[in-house]
C-alpha cells in the first residue's frame, strides 16, 4: 500500500467565477510532496485561473487553498514556490539584460532590489544555470537565445531561490518541437534528481505518459485525477467530448 505523503497543495470545494461566468466549479485536488502533476484541459477550461488561485493572485468565491499545510491567504513563505509562466506573454526578450542578470532576479526576494549580489548569491546563480545546462551562456543577452534556451533560463530564475514546488503554466508555448522534448527531459531530471514537486499546466496531452507521475484533467470541473497509465486508457471519445474536438493521446517516446 502506498504511504500517505505530505500535501504541498490542497484544494477543497473551490469555486471561482469571473463576472457571470463560472470558471471553476467544486474543485478538490491535492498535490503531494514529490508529485509531478500534469494539468491538462481545453482552452478556457480554467487551468490558468486555478494556478492563479493557488498563487494567491485570484481569490475564489468559495472553498480554500492550502500551501504546505497553511491557508494560502496566510501563507508568506513564497520562496518555497518557483513559478514559470508563458514566456511569450510574460517577458520582453528585447530587455537589455544578460542571462546571468535574468536569473539573479529570482533572488530579489532574499537580496532586495538594487542590492549588490554577494559571492554566495553569484554562486547560486551559477549553480542554477548549471542545473539547466545554460552555464556557458551567462554573459549572453537573453534576447539572443532560442525559445527553448530562454525557457531554460526562466526555469533557472525560478530555481535560484531553492523552491520546494515548481509551477509551470504552459511553458512550451512558442517553443519548437525539438526544444520541447529537451525541455520535458529537463523537468524529468529536476523531479528525479532533486525530488522536486512539479505542477505542469499544458495543452500537450501526449506528454503525460512519459514524464509526469499524476494527471489531472480540468474543464471547469475536475474530470480526472490519477495515474498516467489510467489516463491513457481513457477513450478518445471521452476526451474528444471533453475537448470539443477529436483528441488522440500520443507518446513522446522515440
Amino acid at each position: 500500500m502506498e504511504q500517505s505523503r505530505e500535501p504541498v497543495i490542497s484544494i477543497k470545494n473551490l469555486f471561482y467565477h469571473y463576472g457571470q461566468a463560472n470558471v471553476l466549479e467544486n474543485i478538490n485536488l491535492s498535490v503531494n510532496k514529490g508529485d509531478f502533476l500534469g494539468l491538462v484541459g481545453p482552452n478556457g477550461s480554467g487551468k490558468s485561473s486555478l494556478v492563479k488561485c493557488i498563487l494567491g493572485l485570484q481569490q475564489p468565491q468559495k472553498g480554500e487553498v492550502s500551501l504546505f499545510g497553511e491557508q494560502a491567504s496566510k501563507f508568506r513563505h513564497w520562496e518555497k514556490i518557483g513559478y514559470v509562466s508563458q514566456k511569450a506573454n510574460s517577458f520582453n526578450t528585447s530587455f537589455p539584460a544578460t542571462v546571468f542578470e535574468v536569473v539573479s532576479m529570482g533572488l530579489f526576494g532574499k537580496v532586495g532590489l538594487f542590492r549588490f549580489l554577494k559571492r554566495e548569491h553569484r554562486q547560486k546563480v551559477q549553480q542554477a544555470l548549471e542545473a539547466v545546462g545554460m552555464d556557458a551562456y551567462g554573459s549572453r543577452n537573453i534576447g539572443e537565445l532560442s525559445g527553448g534556451q530562454q525557457q531554460r533560463v526562466f526555469i533557472a530564475r525560478a530555481l535560484v531561490s531553492d523552491p520546494e514546488l515548481l509551477i509551470l503554466d504552459e511553458p512550451t508555448v512558442g517553443v519548437d518541437a525539438l526544444s520541447t522534448d529537451a525541455f520535458y527531459e529537463l523537468l524529468k531530471e529536476l523531479h528525479r534528481d532533486r525530488n522536486m514537486t512539479l505542477l505542469l499546466v499544458t495543452h500537450d496531452v501526449g506528454v503525460m505518459s512519459d514524464y509526469v507521475t499524476r494527471v489531472a484533467c480540468l474543464n471547469k470541473q475536475l474530470h480526472f485525477h490519477g495515474k498516467p497509465s489510467e489516463f491513457k486508457k481513457a477513450s478518445s471519445e471521452n476526451l474528444s467530448e471533453l475537448y470539443g474536438h477529436t483528441v488522440h493521446i500520443l507518446d513522446h517516446s522515440h
